[in-house]
């Protein structure tokens, strides 16, 4: 029988299992704010060209909570940053009431109301996003509950 040989030192053993699997740590240097959002479009996306040329597709998300008697809605703004290709198409492609599930960063943004108060808001920069209702072939809505205009 051969003699048996050492295991590698468990250092070597650590090797990534995938070249595109990253990690995300939360350090003072480099925070990380992330947040899921499910809800349905409040209105169709909206196209915005940007001084350094990006497009930038800016949309709503309307999400309910609590007993269907006492229903509560929240508005979570969306920023989506999109050049050419299918994401920027997809995007403008859907309408209100559209089901989404969007992924990003959050950004405070703080401002000035009508009446002279400052405010501050929590909007979405999108990183990913998934639809997950169901459209008929001529794009028109399959039916499913539409949220109300968010006041502005």
């Amino acid at each position: 029988m051969p003699p048996l040989r050492p295991l590698p030192p468990p250092s070597s053993l650590l090797r990534p299992l995938h070249h595109s699997i990253r990690t995300f740590t939360s350090t003072p240097t480099r925070p990380l704010a992330k947040i899921s959002v499910l809800g349905r479009l409040a209105a169709d996306p909206e196209l915005v060209p940007t001084s350094s040329g990006q497009d930038l597709i800016r949309y709503a998300i309307g999400t309910q909570s609590g007993p269907k008697d006492n229903r509560q809605t929240s508005w979570w703004k969306v920023a989506a940053f999109a050049n050419e290709g299918p994401q920027k198409d997809i995007l403008l492609r859907l309408g209100k009431g559209s089901l989404l599930y969007v992924e990003g960063s959050c950004v405070m943004a703080k401002y000035t109301d009508k009446e002279g108060n400052e405010r501050s808001a929590m909007n979405i920069t999108q990183r990913h996003f998934e639809i997950l209702d169901r459209r008929n072939a001529d794009g028109s809505d399959s039916g499913n509950g539409e949220p109300s205009e968010p006041d502005a």
